[in-house]
C-alpha cells in the first residue's frame, strides 16, 4: 500500500514538474512578442505582457475556489483547454490582415489584428494562473511542507526557467532584425509548438492519478472567523510575491527592448542575451533544489535578495561605453559572441537571485496555515499581476529616466523583498486553527 502511494507521488510530482515548465513557456512569449507590436505602436511593447499578468488579477481568487470545489485534476484539465484557446487566438492575429479594421486609441489607430493578440494573451493568463494555482500548492504538500516543499518547488521552478530561456531565444531567432515587414506571422512556428504541448499534456493529466488532500473535506456549517488574510505573514507575503513577479518579468523584458535599440545589437541578440537571465535561473533553482534540505528557505531568499540589489546597482551606474562579449544570435553569423553594454551582464546575473524568490516567498508564506493554504494559492496567484503593472510602470520610466534608470524601481523592489525575509515572514499569528 505504502509503495503504490509513492509511485502515485512521483508520477503527480512529474507530472507537476511537466505543467510548471508549461507556465513558463507560454508566460515569457508575451514580453519579447512586444518586440514585434512597438515597431508599430511604440506605447504597445508590455501592453501584451500587461494583458497576460492582468488575467491574474481576476482569476487569482476563483482559481482557488474552483481547485477546492473540483480538485487539482479537473482544474489543470481546464486550465489546459483554456491556454489551447488562447494560443490558438493569438495565432489569428497573424491571419487578420492589419488593414482588415481600425480603432482609436489617443488618436493613434490600432489595427484588429492587435486587438485579437491582445484577446489571446489575455485568454493565456486566465490559463496560467489556473496552473500555478494548481502546482504551487500540490508540491509543497507532496514534499510535505517546510524545507521539502521548497525542495520540490524549487526542483519543478528549474524547468520553469529550462522553457524560460528557450523561449525568449526563439523568438529573437525567428524575428531576426525588426523592420517594418515584421508580423506575428514570423513566430507562427512557436505558436503551432504551444498549440501541440496544451494537446499533449491535456492528454497526459487525462491519465495521470493525482492525489486530492482536500477534495471532499467536510466543511463547516459555522462561517470561520478566520481566513488566509488573518495571517500577517500571508499578507506580507503578497505584496512580495507582487514586487517580485515585477522583477522577474522586468529584467529580462526592459534588457531584451535596450539591446534592441542599441544599434549594434538587436532583436535577436537581445532574445538570445535575455535567454541567459533564464538559463541562469534555471542553474540557481537546480542549486537550490540540492541545497534546500539543509538551508533555510529564508536564509536563502535574505542572501539572494542582498546580492541581486548590488548586481542592480551595478548595472545601473555603470557606463553604457563599456561593453562586454556575450552569447547572442544573428542571422548573418548565427551563435557567437557580441559586443553588448556591460550591464546586460550584471542584470543577467541577477536571474541566479530570482531564481530562488517565487518558491522562498510561496514557501515562507503558506508556513502553517493547514485548512488555509488553498485559499492562500487563489490570492497569491491573483498578485502576480504584479508581473504586468510593475514592467509597464518601469517601461513608463524608461521612456522618461533611460533603460538603465528605470531599473532603480526593480532596486526598490529588491529590498522589499529582503525585509520580507528578515522579519516579515515570520508567523505571529501561531493562535489561529488550522486544522
Amino acid at each position: 500500500m505504502e509503495q503504490q502511494k509513492n509511485r502515485t507521488n512521483v508520477i503527480a510530482v512529474i507530472t507537476m514538474f511537466f505543467m510548471f515548465a508549461m507556465i513558463s513557456f507560454v508566460t515569457n512569449m508575451a514580453a519579447p512578442f512586444g518586440n514585434i507590436w512597438k515597431n508599430q505602436y511604440e506605447w504597445s511593447g508590455m501592453l501584451g505582457n500587461m494583458m497576460n499578468f492582468l488575467a491574474y488579477l481576476i482569476m487569482g481568487i476563483p482559481a482557488g475556489k474552483l481547485m477546492q470545489r473540483i480538485g487539482y485534476k479537473r482544474t489543470a484539465l481546464w486550465a489546459l483547454g483554456v491556454g489551447f484557446t488562447g494560443i490558438v487566438v493569438q495565432y489569428l492575429s497573424s491571419l487578420v490582415g492589419a488593414t482588415t479594421a481600425t480603432f482609436s486609441a489617443g488618436g493613434q489607430p490600432v489595427m484588429l489584428n492587435f486587438i485579437i493578440y491582445l484577446l489571446g494573451a489575455f485568454i493565456c493568463g486566465f490559463s496560467v494562473c489556473m496552473l500555478n494555482t494548481v502546482v504551487n500548492p500540490m508540491l509543497n504538500t507532496l514534499g510535505g511542507g517546510g524545507n521539502r516543499g521548497n525542495q520540490l518547488i524549487q526542483t519543478g521552478g528549474t524547468l520553469n526557467s529550462l522553457t524560460g530561456t528557450l523561449t525568449p531565444l526563439l523568438v529573437g531567432a525567428l524575428i531576426g532584425t525588426v523592420t517594418d515587414r515584421t508580423a506575428m506571422r514570423d513566430v507562427s512556428p512557436l505558436l503551432f509548438i504551444a498549440m501541440g504541448v496544451f494537446a499533449l499534456a491535456f492528454l497526459v493529466i487525462c491519465f495521470v492519478k493525482i492525489p486530492e488532500p482536500n477534495l471532499g473535506r467536510v466543511k463547516a456549517t459555522v462561517k470561520d472567523r478566520y481566513s488566509a488574510w488573518s495571517f500577517r505573514h500571508l499578507v506580507l507575503g503578497v505584496v512580495a510575491i507582487f514586487f517580485y513577479v515585477g522583477i522577474e518579468v522586468g529584467i529580462p523584458a526592459e534588457l531584451n527592448f535596450y539591446l534592441t535599440d542599441d544599434p549594434l545589437c538587436g532583436a535577436a541578440i537581445g532574445g538570445a542575451v535575455a535567454a541567459v537571465y533564464w538559463l541562469l535561473m534555471m542553474v540557481g533553482r537546480a542549486v537550490s533544489a540540492s541545497i534546500s534540505g539543509k538551508v533555510s528557505t529564508r536564509t536563502q531568499l535574505s542572501v539572494v535578495s542582498i546580492v541581486a540589489i548590488v548586481l542592480v546597482v551595478v548595472a545601473i551606474v555603470m557606463p553604457s561605453s563599456v561593453r562586454i562579449s556575450m552569447p547572442g544570435y544573428s542571422v548573418a553569423d548565427g551563435f557567437a559572441m557580441f559586443q553588448v553594454p556591460i550591464s546586460a551582464l550584471f542584470l543577467v546575473l541577477c536571474g541566479l537571485c530570482t531564481s530562488l524568490m517565487w518558491g522562498g516567498i510561496f514557501n515562507l508564506s503558506v508556513e502553517g496555515l493547514g485548512k488555509y493554504t488553498e485559499q492562500a494559492s487563489g490570492i497569491f496567484m491573483m498578485m502576480v499581476v504584479g508581473g504586468g503593472v510593475m514592467p509597464l510602470i518601469q517601461n513608463a520610466l524608461a521612456k522618461s529616466a533611460g533603460y538603465m534608470g528605470s531599473y532603480w524601481l526593480v532596486a526598490a523592489m529588491l529590498a522589499y523583498i529582503l525585509f520580507y525575509a528578515l522579519a516579515g515572514s515570520k508567523n505571529v499569528n501561531r493562535d489561529i486553527p488550522v486544522e
